[in-house]
């Protein structure tokens, strides 16, 4: 097999893995929606629950299920993925990567709005607007379930994938850029592409935090943490607490 071959195997399988795993989650969610149905309880009346299921579901579910599924498929065994208790290296990084994100996110919203650019909008902030406790529940859901679920399927198998056969850098940068394209699916209004921007930027921080420690949980608290504080800030905006 050459080189080339091997390179495009690597970057079909991360392709097939950031949008098989949504498909998937999706179908999931709606056969789960169905049966819930079928007992009364109709989920598309109530936003927050469908809105919990889907995380709990897609993260977790999903995302933890795919990556057991694809590890055995390839015959690999779980030390594929990168995972240990930070070190106070691994604990600098990760009060450093938060404080990055945080930043990057406040001078993005400033180049926006100066050059009179919009940005869509998740619809988990459309329907916390809606359901202000929704984003209580999403804060340590985002610790237990959004970042490491999803982690452990961009930073860990996509990237991990793309590494095997690219350069780091190449690997970062291509798994960032379909982490960010994987957000279309739930994004709403004007700005889309304003919004893809500054996650594929957000991302390779994840990323570069991924391959400079070589353990998955920096990251995975890094996007846990920067989602917990959004939401909380969610939380209080719409609820007039600022």
């Amino acid at each position: 097999m050459t080189e080339i071959t091997t390179r495009i195997q690597s970057v079909g399988s991360a392709v097939g893995l950031t949008y098989g795993s949504t498909v998937i989650g999706s179908i999931i969610v709606t056969i789960v929606a169905a049966l819930l149905g079928a007992f009364g309880v109709d989920v598309t009346a109530r936003p927050s629950l469908r809105l919990v299921m889907s995380t709990i579901l897609l993260q977790g579910v999903t995302f933890g299920g795919l990556s057991i599924l694809y590890l055995r498929f390839r015959d690999l065994d779980f030390e594929f993925v990168s995972l240990s208790i930070p070190d106070r290296r691994d604990v600098a990084v990760i009060i450093g990567g938060i404080g990055t994100l945080l930043g990057l996110l406040i001078v993005s919203s400033r180049v926006i709005s100066s050059l009179g650019l919009e940005s869509a909008e998740n619809q988990v902030v459309t329907v916390g607007q809606q359901n202000p406790t929704a984003f209580l529940i999403l804060i340590p859901l985002s610790f237990l379930l959004v970042g490491p679920g999803e982690e452990l399927l961009y930073r860990g198998l996509v990237q991990g994938t793309l590494r095997e056969t690219l350069h780091p850098t190449r690997a970062i940068v291509l798994a960032s850029a379909l982490f960010a394209s994987i957000h279309l699916f739930s994004l709403s209004g004007e700005g889309k592409l304003v919004y893809v921007g500054i996650a594929f930027v957000l991302a390779l921080v994840l990323g570069t935090t991924y391959e400079y420690t070589d353990n998955l949980v920096v990251p995975a608290l890094i996007h846990g943490a920067y989602n917990a504080i959004q939401f909380t800030s969610a939380y209080l905006t719409a609820t007039s607490g600022m």
